[in-house]
């Protein structure tokens, strides 16, 4: 049984076990009748995404952008219909049905201020591209407006009308946020490169190699700037958090499928609701399948994820939660576009942007297992207990063939620009991460001050163990056939004409282990590794665990606002982990964040703040100096950020604006090593300093914009290279944006039409080739779509890069450029139910 296969049949069952029998009523029969209508604000406003369900019969509808619902197939009867929508309150009324009627009842519902979580167990349903809550800034849901610190997000709604699957899909709706490459999680965030990613606030393992996909997820936020004072050891550019989808009180089911360009063919499926008539047990569950091909040669793959989760909620004091998120990723590793020789002035599209190095036997495949446990309980009227523990498993299997980081010489020593040095690696890596982290919210009041402190206890424990191994072949063969050239550490040397009767020769070239790529005539084919002379190794074991504790308060007097903070933390990086040599580093770090917000009107908010960041080097990284270098010391960081947050046309659409400056220390680059891809170096200081806009909502309720703008100067301002001195760095564009926006049309001749247009720029980028000043060009693309919904169904048409524009989304060197994708198409049909 294939992964499609086993996936239509997991569906077959959820929709057997949850779909409710009134749901298999004839709308079509006479006796039956039909109940419709607005539902409304106070003050007239439509409320999309608005829950309109019947207690006796389970039947239930989400209010379309206008605000309207329907209900059909009712037996004649009297019935208790309610109506829900997050940020207001419940609106329930009886209503009588004769038998065959259509009855309009409208329905107006009053804001209400919510009961706020402190750990985010039960779903939020809102429906817009605008979020309101946030657990990221705070470690408590709270008002983003109030947080004084910038934080963007993609909801969901922005995920669906862009059909995007992957997280590099949504990069371009983030201010700041630009791609480094391919690899999953690789981004430039205010100029720094990132690799920083949270689970719903806890930390993951391995970031893996293959992009992450988004079936399942809520919402994608990014915390700008070094949040180290929230979640220990993070980037200084930011930090993104997944927050997945959970469990909703209302019953809510839909189905998507989706094919388009390179053979994609796609299927999600997403089930959520009460599992008994108390709504003490939720539930959801969400599967996504995909089989897709790539512009690229040999990549592409397939995506099966699998996640349910469960919220438990016996009363009004305790909620309880549990998330468990399954991912396979079958594919290849991205190693990037090679293109002809390293020297000035060579044209990127010397080779086609399709172009790959590879064979078509290599695979890397992917496994995470992330399952997470929430608990939030209400000890008093001003005590909560709240504790998260995350358990991250990743698992890879590789085998690939990749450039060796240079290009072939003859035996003379002259460069041959069209060969490539190559090198093999098979490789078996497992590694795990537990993240504990529970706190203490105190909630009262002293006079006119509101104080809502928050003490914990955070624990990170990562272990890479022993039995992680790879298998190698590069260098050169010897001058007798029977092994390779080596230096004299053992390890596999390169070329040296000085040395050349060392080396077996042949037309003028030295044979090489792995043979060359030839640029102009690629050879794609299966390839025996065992042919090779291959070095089996062993990774380096490695752990290091954090134990911190942390004090916040959140302080309000009267319209100030201000967040006062520190955390303590005590890092161990345990070297050679289980070996006779085993050696302990303990490190620690006093991190403080300090945060004022001021709020003149209700509408907008103006805030300023201070933070710090430390990052030690892990051990994998500092436990392996013949790979990497080193001894490194850790990154230090500051960010000093000050800005302004509106709500505008009824609270629909929010306006952030931010400035501020960040200085990180000691930060490591790849030293572009010939012969060592992985060799790292550290640099003196890196500032950036910028400007981000960014806007989410609704302008009408029928016109949904999401757009974005950053001016970022990030430069190199000290160096033991003074030519680094004033640089910009590397992917970090010094500006950036775009926007898309959906229009849904009101009349009846169009009813159910909608119309969506985008498009995102980027500036100039420096790559890490500073030899050859090898730069990235800016670029424009845009991208559009049309949607179509009619009674359940919904299609949607997207069409992306529309003017089938050449760009580079990032890159290293002259060996590794990651080109964006031409002109593609997606079709997508959903149901909803």
């Amino acid at each position: 049984m294939n992964y499609f296969t086993a996936f239509a049949c997991v569906i077959c069952i959820a929709l057997c076990c949850h779909t409710p029998t009134a749901r298999a009523q004839q709308p079509g029969s006479p006796d039956r009748g039909v109940i419709s209508g607005h539902v409304t604000d106070a003050g007239g406003n439509p409320l999309p995404g608005a829950s309109v369900y019947l207690e006796e019969t389970e039947q239930s509808v989400t209010t379309d952008d206008r605000g309207s619902y329907r209900l059909s197939g009712i037996p004649e009867g009297t019935y208790t219909l309610t109506a829900t929508t997050i940020g207001f309150a419940r609106q329930t009324r009886t209503v009588s049905l004769q038998a065959g009627e259509s009855l309009r009842t409208d329905l107006s519902l009053r804001a209400a201020t919510a009961a706020l979580q402190e750990v985010e167990v039960i779903g939020r349903s809102e429906k817009s591209y605008k979020n309101t809550f946030s657990f990221s800034g705070t470690k408590t849901e709270t008002a983003l407006k109030y947080i004084p610190q910038a934080i963007s997000y993609v909801t969901k709604e922005v995920i669906q009308d862009q059909q995007a699957f992957r997280t590099m899909d949504i990069v371009k709706n983030v201010s700041g946020l630009n791609v480094f490459s391919t690899n999953n999680y690789d981004f430039t965030l205010r100029g720094f490169r990132t690799h920083d990613v949270l689970l719903n606030g806890l930390r993951l393992t391995g970031d893996g190699w293959n992009q992450s996909v988004l079936p399942n997820v809520e919402r994608v936020e990014v915390i700008k700037g070094p949040a180290s004072a929230l979640f220990a050891n993070t980037d200084p550019g930011g930090t993104i958090n997944i927050v997945t989808k959970k469990p909703l009180d209302e019953n809510r089911k839909a189905l998507n499928f989706a094919t388009g360009s390179y053979n994609t063919y796609r299927l999600a499926a997403d089930f959520t609701g009460p599992m008994n008539k108390e709504k003490t047990l939720l539930y959801r569950l969400n599967l996504a399948y995909q089989n897709a091909g790539s512009f690229r040669k040999l990549q592409g793959g397939q995506n099966v994820v699998a996640a349910p989760s469960v919220s438990f909620i016996p009363d009004d004091k305790t909620r309880v939660n549990f998330d468990l998120v399954y991912s396979l990723s079958l594919g290849r590793l991205d190693r990037g576009q090679p293109i002809f020789g390293a020297s000035a002035g060579t044209k990127l599209n010397s080779t086609p942007i399709s172009f790959a190095i590879g064979k078509e036997n290599d695979f890397e495949n992917e496994t995470f297992l992330n399952a997470t446990l929430s608990l939030q309980r209400k000890i008093s009227d001003h005590i909560t207990f709240n504790a998260s523990y995350l358990k991250s498993l990743y698992h890879e299997s590789l085998l690939e063939h990749r450039t060796a980081n240079r290009y072939a010489m003859d035996a003379d020593g002259d460069p041959v620009p069209t060969l490539m040095e190559m090198q093999t690696t098979r490789r078996l890596d497992e590694d795990y991460t537990d993240n504990l982290s529970s706190y203490f919210v105190f909630d009262f009041n002293t006079g006119p001050l509101k104080h809502k402190i928050l003490a914990g206890y955070d624990h990170i424990n990562y272990i890479s163990p022993d039995g992680n191994s790879t298998y190698n072949a590069y260098g050169f063969i010897n001058a007798d056939s029977t092994g390779i050239v080596l230096t004299p550490a053992g390890k596999p040397a390169a070329y040296d004409p000085e040395q050349r009767s060392r080396y077996l020769i042949r037309n003028n070239m030295p044979v090489p282990n792995v043979p060359y790529f030839n640029l102009e005539n690629p050879d794609y084919s299966f390839s025996d590794i065992s042919r090779y002379f291959n070095t089996s190794e062993a990774i380096a074991p490695a752990r290091y665990y954090v134990n911190s504790v942390y004090v916040q308060e959140q302080l309000q007097w009267g319209k100030i606002r201000a967040l006062l903070g520190f955390r303590q933390e005590f890092y161990t990086d345990l070297l050679n982990y289980t070996r006779k040599d085993e050696q302990t580093v303990n490190q620690h770090a006093f991190i403080p964040r300090i945060g004022l917000v001021y709020t003149p009107v209700e509408a907008i908010s103006l805030y300023g703040t201070f933070t710090e960041g430390y990052q030690p080097q892990d051990a994998a990284t500092i436990g392996d100096p013949e790979r990497y270098g080193g001894p490194f010391d850790p990154l230090i960081s500051n960010m000093v950020e000050a800005g302004a947050k509106t709500e505008l046309f009824r609270k629909r659409l929010a306006l952030n604006l931010a400035v501020y400056r960040i200085e990180e220390n000691n930060v490591l680059q790849n030293a572009n090593a010939p012969g060592n891809p992985d060799q790292l170096r550290q640099i003196g200081q890196q500032r950036s300093e910028g400007i981000e806009l960014d806007a989410y909502g609704q302008v009408t309720h029928n016109f949904s914009l999401t757009a974005n703008f950053a001016y970022n100067k990030a430069t190199v301002t000290r160096s033991d290279n003074p030519d680094e001195i004033g640089e910009q760095l590397p992917n970090a564009p010094r500006a950036q944006g775009g926007f898309w926006a959906k229009y849904l049309f009101d009349g009846k001749a169009l009813k159910g039409l909608g119309i969506a247009l985008g498009s995102n720029f980027v500036t100039r980028r420096n790559t890490l080739d500073a030899k050859t000043n090898l730069q990235l060009p800016g670029y424009i693309v845009a991208d559009g779509a049309l949607y179509y919904t009619v009674d359940k169904f919904r299609l949607s048409v997207n069409l992306n890069n529309i003017f089938n524009k050449t760009h580079w989304l990032g890159g290293y060197d002259y060996n590794r450029l990651f080109p964006g994708t031409p002109r593609n198409f997606l079709v997508g049909v959903g149901y909803t139910f």
